[in-house]
């Protein structure tokens, strides 16, 4: 069940509780801890994991034969192991116990993870326990769980057990278990105390390849009741404190359980293990921490306030925002970190940072863009790595990779695990060269939406040249067609990397990427002409960029090759020449559920290369990226015919072809039918919505959730409904509500202003900018002149149906 602030459950149900456990993670940008039962283990119902930003170890596996090595982000020792159990009989286990009723809940609001049960154990006595969990928004480093524990029927012996656990592994997804996942090395594990006496155990992890220092200590606490004595017991790698408490019937005992974090990465420390030691020590009471940890949260949603007036929709985009809001924060800003596509929820993709920042990055520049900043420097700090690979390549420029961990170096494996075959197969992925245009493309939007000219001229310019350089580069010159090609590389489809019969991977030609290589490229030389002229100059030496460099930049943007057929925008180079699919005798074999074709048919013995089929979207990605009038212009520039009725039927054509094997494609197709066909786009909202809340894809969700497609399902609302653009240092709105909304009320930061305020209704546009000391701002609406809005005033202007035009 799920209320407007409210996530909850009404029953415990261990086929669901990967699910859960990733729906209900808690985090604060610094690190996140799933909503694992704090009494369990992973036993293949449940899988605690804890993960921290930026923090990556390197193993090798045998695998078909040969080794592999792959990075995983590390699921980091344990804080959370809390048990108990009445006169020496059996531990507590939702698993094992009788439950006479359970309730979860995640308050999304205050950040606050909820459980009610009452529990009868062997011998007929029924104990109730309430037990909520932060992990603090007001103190990155620190997490704290509370337990409220009641006999009603019994008096006796409780005994609390309180542990930590370094004796994890990385073996939170199943096809990935027959992997090397032992990331850590114990190193040491203690007890100390302070005046109140020895009520803290800590615990000391090394990561094995990337010696990266992990420590966590935890404060147990009986704050009502008295501990009748208190019993350490350790061994390498775990620790825990026994807690004897003589109970009476009736009467609660609350255990109180304070938990810090620190890694040899953290700065303004000496050692990570004092560190944590200290800051449990220092901590104070836990209602004293849930009322920062609330005022920071109450912070975080001022700054955020979306408000639709449709109430499932409305439900589902707090969850997003609260899981993306806790995977990226303002403790995110002094990190080298990047955005995991699933999140600091689970270990699907290994914690790798591929291009779904594309879809997460355009929310945070208008709402945080301190954080969207931060996001981007982690590409920057990469750049040399990037280099490096570029020029192995024999190429110039810098070639970013396609899965990103620790050092920017390309983390795609090179075999992957058909579970419905039981095969591994060779991996192509690494030749989607498009996360280059993707990271180019972030950082020229950021500084349209910020005007951010510090950041392009210390940061951004550079990364912009030296991917334009890359692409300008991989481009081939055919004289015979006196064209630019861009040969053997795969799109986002992701179903296809080679042709049928190929002994090689690669595909030619792929419409996303030389579009959008044509659109980097001349983002690039707009970069150069915004720079002060030192900085242009400065740069232009530093980089060694010759003459012939940016002429070629131009000659590439207009003399680049994009193949059709059919009055149509070829994916790539002979998508035409490629069989049409059996949809309803595959449909009916394998029971309506296609999402994952290529594993379906890969176990059939056949191949989605043979075939019109996507995965996801790829040619209509164009259209979620540029304005419709944007991508126009450059294929009238490249002197190819362009007009609606093209990306209409392109738009038609790849819908009929396209299975949605990734929860992006939905909300891609979602935003380029907002205006052609309002009904089929909100069915594709409403499905993106629930793709996780539903585990629409049979079990992904369980592995982390699709931060991607969560941020994006906000973005939508606020840049694809309401319009928000920023061009020419002018805030460009374009409504387009769905019928389904009649009011969307959100709040901008913009040009210095912590609030302009943005009012849409199906007959009104208003906007509003708050009298906080900066200037005023230039707004444009659609078939209107620009208006200047002073500081402190409003304008508005008449809808038709929620569009301006």
């Amino acid at each position: 069940m799920v209320t407007r602030w409210l996530l909850a459950y009404d029953a415990y149900d261990p086929a669901t509780e990967g699910v859960r456990e990733s729906l209900c993670t808690l985090g604060n940008g610094y690190f996140a801890t799933r909503g694992a039962l704090p009494e369990t283990s992973a036993d293949g119902i449940h899988y605690p994991g804890t993960y921290v930003a930026g923090v990556y170890d390197r193993l090798t596996s045998v695998v078909a034969g040969r080794e592999v090595e792959n990075e995983d982000i590390v699921n980091v020792p344990n804080w959370l192991p809390l048990t108990f159990r009445v006169n020496g009989g059996a531990w507590f286990s939702p698993d094992t116990s009788t439950l006479v009723s359970y309730r979860q809940e995640l308050d999304m609001r205050r950040g606050v993870l909820t459980r009610l049960l009452r529990v009868r154990d062997d011998a007929g006595r029924t104990t109730r326990v309430t037990q909520r969990r932060i992990v603090s928004m007001d103190d990155p480093h620190v997490a704290a769980l509370e337990t409220t524990i009641l006999p009603e029927d019994w008096s006796g012996r409780l005994e609390v057990r309180s542990a930590l656990d370094g004796q994890v592994g990385n073996m939170g997804v199943a096809r990935y278990r027959a992997l090397n996942g032992r990331h850590l090395e114990p190193v040491a594990v203690g007890e100390a105390g302070d005046k109140a006496g020895d009520e803290v155990i800590w615990l000391q992890s090394r990561t094995v390849s990337s010696r990266i220092e992990i420590a966590v200590a935890a404060r147990t606490r009986v704050t009502t009741g008295a501990v009748a004595a208190r019993e350490l017991q350790r061994e390498p790698g775990w620790i825990c404190h026994n807690l004897l408490i003589d109970v009476t019937e009736g009467t609660p005992v609350t255990v109180e359980k304070i938990a810090a974090l620190f890694t040899s990465h953290d700065r303004a420390i000496m050692e990570c293990g004092d560190a944590a030691r200290t800051r449990v020590a220092r901590a104070p009471a836990f209602d004293a921490l849930l009322e920062r940890h609330t005022l920071a949260w109450d912070t975080v949603w001022q700054r955020c306030r979306i408000s639709i007036d449709q109430e499932d929709a409305q439900r589902v985009l707090n969850l997003h925002m609260f899981h993306l809001l806790q995977t990226v924060s303002e403790h995110t800003v002094d990190l080298d970190a990047g955005v995991p596509a699933r999140g600091l929820h689970g270990e699907a993709y290994r914690g790798h940072i591929f291009w779904d920042e594309l879809f997460v990055l355009p929310f945070l520049m208008l709402q945080f863009p301190e954080i969207a900043r931060a996001l981007l420097m982690y590409r920057w700090r990469r750049l040399p790595q990037a280099r490096w690979a570029a020029q192995e390549a024999g190429l110039p420029g810098a070639m970013y990779p396609w899965q990103s961990g620790s050092d920017g170096r390309e983390e795609s494996q090179r075999l992957h695990l058909n579970p419905q075959s039981g095969r591994w197969l060779p991996d192509d992925s690494h030749l989607q060269r498009h996360v280059g245009l993707a990271i180019a493309y972030n950082v020229w939007r950021f500084y349209e939406a910020t005007g951010d000219m510090e950041f392009l001229a210390e940061y951004g310019a550079e990364m912009l040249l030296e991917i334009a350089r890359f692409f300008a580069g991989l481009a081939t010159y055919d004289r015979t067609l006196d064209r630019y090609e861009i040969r053997g590389v795969m799109g986002p489809d992701e179903y296809h990397d080679r042709y049928p019969g190929a002994t090689g991977p690669g595909l030619d030609n792929n419409a996303y990427t030389n579009i959008l290589t044509v659109w980097v490229l001349r983002r690039a030389l707009a970069a150069l002409s915004e720079l002060p002229e030192y900085r242009r100059a400065e740069l232009i030496e530093r980089l060694r960029l010759k003459r012939a460099e940016i002429t070629r930049f131009e000659d590439v943007s207009r003399k680049m090759r994009v193949v059709f057929h059919n009055d149509v925008i070829s994916q790539f180079e002979g998508y035409e020449k490629l069989a049409q699919l059996d949809w309803t005798g595959l449909l009916d074999r394998h029971g309506g559920d296609i999402r994952r074709l290529d594993r379906v048919l890969e176990a059939d013995g056949d191949s989605a290369n043979n075939y019109q089929v996507s995965k996801q979207a790829d040619v209509v990605m164009l259209f979620y990226l540029l304005p419709a009038e944007e991508l126009t212009e450059i294929l009238t520039r490249l002197g190819y015919p362009c007009d609606h009725e093209l990306i209409r039927r392109t738009i038609a054509y790849y819908m009929a072809r396209t299975v949605h094997g990734s929860t992006l494609s939905a909300l891609v197709h979602a935003w380029v039918l907002a205006r052609t066909d309002g009904d089929v786009a909100w069915n594709f909202f409403i499905e993106t919505l629930h793709a996780d809340v539903d585990d629409l894809q049979h079990g992904t969700t369980a592995e982390g959730v699709h931060l991607g497609a969560m941020a994006g399902t906000v973005d939508m609302v606020q840049r694809c409904y309401a319009g928000v653009e920023v061009h020419d240092d002018v805030l460009r709105l374009s409504p387009r509500l769905p019928r389904e909304i009649t009011r969307l009320r959100f709040e901008l930061r913009y040009r210095g202003h912590w609030g302009v305020a943005v009012s849409c209704t199906q007959d009104l546009l208003r906007v509003q900018v708050r009298r906080d000391g900066a200037g005023p701002i230039q707004v444009a609406v659609p078939g209107h002149d620009i208006v200047t809005i002073q500081p402190g005033g409003s304008w508005e202007i008449p809808l038709i149906n929620g569009r301006a035009e």
